[in-house]
């Protein structure tokens, strides 16, 4: 498993040399959504109307971060669990996402998305979240101010740590790892 630095966007042929495992420090700038986002956007997509942020090579962050304490760019920022997103995201994927950041399990048709499409899916260390604010440098909203911290907000961010989940190839560290650790009784 390899230490690999990025920086966004991200092209679909650097994205398919990644496999599950793999630590990235990324870094660029990303953007934060969480479902109430992801459903606006589908609903774009199914009107035939344009988004509001252009996805190709782009990585998603699932988090709603807090409110930014004085001299702060961002509060508390810790990823929120995955799943909620995954109604949505093939439509996103089809339509250039590279990258989603989060934490726990995606659904199978996530996966197969991501394999079609030229896709991975990041974990960000659950319960950090004020370690992960310290390497998001800018902050600001871009999109469905109305949410409020649901909002969907462009980050920069330097040397963020993730560990990929699931690769192109259709590998998930989280099955690997209960497969790996199993104990047979």
């Amino acid at each position: 498993m390899a230490e690999i630095s990025l920086t966004t966007p991200l092209s679909e042929e650097g994205v398919r040399e990644l496999r599950a495992g793999d630590r990235v420090l990324l870094s660029g700038y990303i953007y934060t959504a969480r479902d109430a986002a992801h459903k606006r956007l589908v609903e774009l997509l199914e009107a035939g109307e344009d988004l509001p942020i252009e996805l190709e090579g782009q990585v998603i962050y699932y988090v709603g971060p807090t409110p930014p304490k004085p001299g702060q760019v961002i509060g508390s920022a810790g990823p929120t669990t995955s799943l909620r997103m995954d109604p949505y995201t093939p439509p996103l994927l089809e339509r250039g996402l590279r990258a989603m950041i989060g934490k726990g399990s995606r659904t199978p048709a996530v996966k197969e998305a991501m394999r079609e499409y030229g896709a991975v899916y990041f974990a960000a260390i659950g319960g950090a979240g004020a370690l992960i604010a310290k390497c998001i440098k800018e902050a600001r909203v871009v999109a469905y101010e109305d949410l409020g911290p649901e909002a969907i907000r462009r980050l920069r961010v330097e040397n963020f740590p993730l560990i990929v989940v699931n690769d192109t190839q259709g590998n998930d560290l989280y099955e690997e790892g209960a497969r790996r650790y199993r104990i047979e009784d």
